[in-house]
């Protein structure tokens, strides 16, 4: 089940930004993503982008993606099991 949680932001200090919500939305999810409080799926989902979108936004950004060595052999383990590698 998934429900949204709601904050408000005076409409003062978004104009202070001079940012659209969505830019806002996008600055927050890659603070967060780059201070490692949410992964890259919750962070896209935040910024309301797509995958590849996301993606080239963190390299235009010059944030690393966190992809350690524990990702990298979980991803080797589904690719043998998926008769890839």
């Amino acid at each position: 089940m998934s429900s949204t949680v709601t904050f408000e932001i005076p409409r003062e200090v978004l104009h202070a930004t001079r940012m659209s919500e969505d830019e806002l939305r996008r600055e927050l999810a890659l603070h967060l993503f780059d201070e490692g409080k949410l992964s890259f799926g919750k962070a896209r989902e935040l910024a309301e982008m797509s995958v590849w979108d996301f993606q080239q936004l963190l390299g235009h950004r010059g944030i690393a993606a966190h992809y350690d060595v524990d990702a990298y052999e979980q991803d080797r383990q589904t690719l043998k099991r998926l008769g890839r590698i």
